[in-house]
């Protein structure tokens, strides 16, 4: 198998269209879900060198979307993950590789954005991945991820959700951005907006770094998933024909909370070079607050996740796999 990929970056940031634009070229295993094997799968099932916690696991997988989009056979991976398998990660590649092995292809992607915390911790099991991080203006991404209701607010903050979704953006963006300085030649970052208007010289770029054809006009001619059909969360803008993911905000944005969420992420945003709409979009001290605060909940958030029972009391594996 050739080195794995590992499509990271915030919710909604287009993970999935980047793995759809993997498919549609060729030459990766196709998998349509998710697998959040290192930010649920595990946290619900605890040590996978346990017998007893693989036999539940894998219990639960035979029964899960993932297992009926993958065609394996269910005694087959069943025997090998009890024989081979002692971590997530060890899941991982066996699942993998035997989807691509028995689409006769030599490679395969991960593309669940919800990685990024996890990113060091995949660098250890998978030596030779190589990370791809998306990137998308935080304004668009705010307005998809409260539309679907992934925001995130705080309890009590609901009014605010897209505000929380800012600092969200912020906090995963930064997360993975520090980490890629520690992958370093295993790390790339693209951008939402150059893969969508500008596709083919960006494409030509990401696949020197995966040592892979990703050739635009081939991929336009295949149009796997959402690269034929967009996974979008207006889907009114389809249906009317005025479709456009880059610079929505500037039609859907509510005008009395774009200052406010401008100010809050507006320092970020201009590093990145996403220009804020307003000359005076500096985080105020009421702003840094409201950063920090949530900051603070979302990693004490994560670390619950990772180190406590939570998720093994409040998620299903199965209930929780995306359709790609």
């Amino acid at each position: 198998m050739k080195p794995p990929v590992f499509i990271v970056g915030c919710p909604r940031s287009g993970t999935s269209y980047l793995y759809h634009l993997f498919l549609s070229a060729g030459g990766f295993a196709e998998f349509h879900t998710q697998m959040n094997v290192f930010d649920v799968l595990e946290p619900i099932y605890g040590d996978l060198r346990s017998d007893a916690n693989k036999r539940r696991m894998m219990k639960d997988w035979l029964a899960s979307k993932a297992f009926k989009v993958s065609g394996l056979q269910a005694n087959d991976i069943e025997t090998k993950v009890l024989a081979e398998c002692h971590s997530a990660g060890d899941f991982l590649r066996i699942v993998m590789d035997e989807v691509a092995r028995s689409q006769g292809v030599d490679r395969w992607a991960d593309s669940t954005p919800t990685n990024v915390p996890h990113m060091m911790r995949i660098k250890r099991d998978f030596a030779d991945a190589r990370f791809v991080h998306i990137i998308r203006d935080p304004r668009d991404l705010a307005l998809s991820l409260d539309k679907k209701g992934w925001s995130r607010p705080l309890p009590g903050d609901k009014r605010n959700s897209l505000l929380a979704a800012a600092v969200y953006w912020e906090w995963i963006v930064r997360k993975g951005r520090s980490y890629g300085k520690q992958l370093g030649s295993n790390y790339m970052e693209t951008r939402y907006e150059d893969l969508v208007q500008s596709p083919a010289p960006e494409l030509a770029r990401i696949g020197k770094f995966l040592g892979c054809d990703l050739d635009y006009e081939r991929i336009k001619a295949r149009s796997v998933g959402s690269i034929k059909n967009p996974l979008t969360a207006f889907k009114e803008d389809l249906n009317q024909g005025s479709f456009s993911p880059v610079g929505r905000w500037k039609q859907k944005f509510p005008e009395e909370q774009l200052a406010r969420f401008e100010a809050l992420i507006g320092d970020y945003m201009r590093e990145l070079g996403y220009q804020p709409s307003r000359a005076n979009a500096n985080g105020s001290l009421q702003a840094k607050t409201r950063r920090g605060v949530y900051e603070l909940f979302y990693g004490v958030k994560q670390w619950a996740k990772i180190h406590t029972p939570l998720s093994r009391m409040m998620v299903n594996y199965s209930d929780i796999l995306i359709d790609k």
